[in-house]
């Protein structure tokens, strides 16, 4: 019954504009990760201190790759979004958070800005929390009228 429910979405259209969003962004981001490994892939995971940063880069831009297409066609939407959010709650804590704190902690490194605190990682963390919460959004509301949920699982969806 539990399975049901995650699979059931609602027939409202604007879902589709925070997909496309969420959806292409980790879909570039993961390519990114296979195509430029030193700038995004292991060589910057080196750099801020995730450990395994070659297994790393490549299962996170897996990750992105796949789920950013499901998210995309709508297709097991809610399912899709959860790895989603734990890699941006990731890449908060051990990128912005430093920022925040001014200072590198528990091995993770700080990036050398013109200012830390709040204001600082408010901005540097922007397309961080619209990733997050445009995730959650799709997490709570599923794929929309326009996506592969509602048309495999029509017989289960919600008005």
């Amino acid at each position: 019954m539990y399975l049901k429910h995650f699979l059931l979405t609602d027939r409202d259209k604007t879902t589709i504009l925070i997909r496309i969003l969420v959806g292409l962004v980790f879909l570039s981001e993961g390519f990114q990760k296979f195509l430029y490994p030193d700038l995004r892939g292991a060589g910057r995971f080196e750099s801020i201190g995730i450990p395994f940063p070659e297994f790393n880069g490549y299962f996170v831009g897996g990750l992105e790759v796949i789920c950013g297409l499901l998210v995309l066609l709508g297709l097991l939407t809610r399912f899709s979004v959860i790895p989603l959010i734990c890699i941006m709650l990731v890449a908060l804590f051990t990128t912005k958070l430093p920022i925040l704190l001014g200072t590198g902690f528990w091995g993770f490194s700080l990036r050398d800005l013109e200012h830390y605190g709040l204001l600082s990682m408010l901005h540097e963390s922007r397309n961080d929390l619209a990733m997050l919460i445009g995730s959650i959004f799709l997490y709570i509301k599923g794929g929309g009228y326009w996506s592969l949920d509602l048309k495999y699982w029509s017989d289960s969806r919600i008005d």
